[in-house]
């Protein structure tokens, strides 16, 4: 596995670039903040300057207006940020005093002082004219008063509060920065313990994890654990047939080693040493060809849902391919039961199911008996079942023989309890149960497998 970063970088990461993102919104607003606020200030010290020089504007008594300029307030707008300062007055002829290229500022409609941004030369100003009028006794005359500042001061005042803002931010992002790491390795330590118990471990234990961890890992553990279970299934598969073939395959080859033995010294009984290796030999490969089997079981056990399957039909073909075998033993070997019969069954395992019921009936059920195998529904579920009217094995004998903890081989007849632990695999894997009971005659026993119902499936 490749490391891409610890969870605790990418959650600091992720917070500085969503912190950034946002202290850039954030900041923006605040400078367009600062330049209404510099200008809102910066327009209250114009209009009052300039209500200071309107407040002095009369008539002189020839009747033309004259103005006396109060430079305190030229002083106090020029005392701010060094900023220069510039004025005009207008009478109703035009231009009375002060910088003749100054620009005036519109009056609004309803107010007094009107404000505007311009220049003088390459000089960039705030503008506001002051419009009122003055009486001469006879008549109302008109006038003017503009005063500009750069805007240096205005500037300033936007920098300083858009510079101390960026400080806050800057000082939060590093506070919750802060704040989040030592959050996260608190928050951490659970998937740290439980790192050191995973380390810890035996390489054989594949036990549940058990561990207090936060619910956002919960699943990712419980998958891990589902993993472990399946492995162990799986390691439990391979031990059980590693152990049946060394177990059933030591007997048979022992066998043949003996006879071949004795073939070599060429003694009269050489003909009935080679009979015997060939028997050893064909039942080794039946017990190689059932262990196989078992493991192809433990395959399947893994793979998707169980295909319905007509058993019937199954059923039907596997006796119909056992009956020259069940002639040779002098059994009578026939089928019974509907013409199709559903089931969720893996084919070949189906059929494999079946073969080794209907053979170990063929081997045990004693001679010239009858056997039967039949297909049919039942209310809880469809039914496969072998009957024979022979003594077959004992009933305290089945349990044994169906665990493949238990295998045995008799030295007269050969391996059967390999077969009947194939079937009972095969049952376990289509959830279907078996049952073992007396025919309903009272001579010889019925092997009978349930299957579930397919709307219960």
């Amino acid at each position: 596995m490749i490391a891409r970063g610890s969870l605790r970088s990418r959650l600091l990461g992720w917070l500085l670039i969503s912190t950034a993102i946002l202290g850039l919104i954030a900041l923006t607003d605040t400078w367009f903040e600062a330049r209404r606020t510099a200008q809102g200030v910066s327009d209250r010290v114009l209009a009052g300057s300039a209500l200071a020089i309107a407040e002095r504007v009369s008539v002189d008594l020839s009747g033309v207006i004259e103005v006396d300029i109060p430079y305190s307030a030229l002083d106090m707008l020029a005392s701010a940020a060094e900023d220069q300062v510039f004025y005009r007055v207008d009478g109703p002829d035009g231009f009375l005093t002060g910088y003749e290229g100054l620009a005036s500022a519109p009056r609004p409609d309803g107010a007094d002082t009107g404000f505007a941004d311009g220049s003088f030369g390459e000089i960039r100003l705030r503008i506001a004219t002051r419009y009122g009028q003055v009486s001469t006794g006879e008549d109302v005359l008109p006038f003017s008063v503009t005063v500009a500042e750069s805007t240096r001061a205005r500037d300033e005042l936007a920098r300083s509060i858009l510079l101390r803002s960026a400080l806050r931010m800057a000082g939060l992002a590093a506070g919750a920065a802060l704040i989040v790491w030592i959050t996260v390795t608190i928050a951490l330590r659970p998937l740290d313990r439980l790192a050191r118990t995973i380390a810890t471990r035996a390489p054989d234990d594949l036990s549940p994890l058990r561990a207090d961890i936060p619910s956002e890992v919960a699943s990712p553990i419980e998958a891990m654990n589902s993993f472990m279970a399946r492995l162990d299934g799986a390691v439990a598969a391979l031990r059980n047939f590693t152990g049946n073939a060394g177990h059933q395959l030591r007997t048979p080859l022992a066998t043949v080693r003996a006879q071949l033995a004795l073939v070599a010294r060429g003694g009269p009984d050489s003909r009935d040493g080679i009979a015997k290796a060939e028997t050893a030999l064909i039942r080794a490969e039946r017990v190689l060809a059932q262990l196989l089997m078992l493991a192809r079981i433990d395959a399947a056990a893994a793979r998707r849902a169980l295909p319905v399957t007509d058993i019937a039909a199954i059923a039907r073909s596997t006796t119909a391919e056992a009956i020259p075998e069940a002639t040779r033993f002098g059994h009578d070997l026939g089928f019974e039961g509907d013409e199709a019969l559903q089931a969720r069954a893996d084919p070949v395992l189906c059929a494999e199911l079946l073969t080794n019921l209907v053979d170990n009936a063929i081997r045990y059920a004693g001679p010239n008996a009858t056997i039967t195998v039949r297909a049919y529904p039942a209310p809880d579920g469809p039914v496969l079942e072998v009957e024979d009217d022979g003594p077959g094995l004992p009933a305290d004998a089945i349990p044994r023989l169906i665990a493949r903890q238990d295998l045995r081989t008799d030295a007269g007849q050969g391996t059967h309890g390999l077969g009947l632990a194939v079937v009972a695999e095969i049952a376990r894997l289509f959830g279907a149960s078996l049952d073992f009971a007396p025919a309903a005659e009272g001579k010889g026993h019925v092997i009978r497998c349930r299957f579930p119902a397919l709307d219960a499936a």
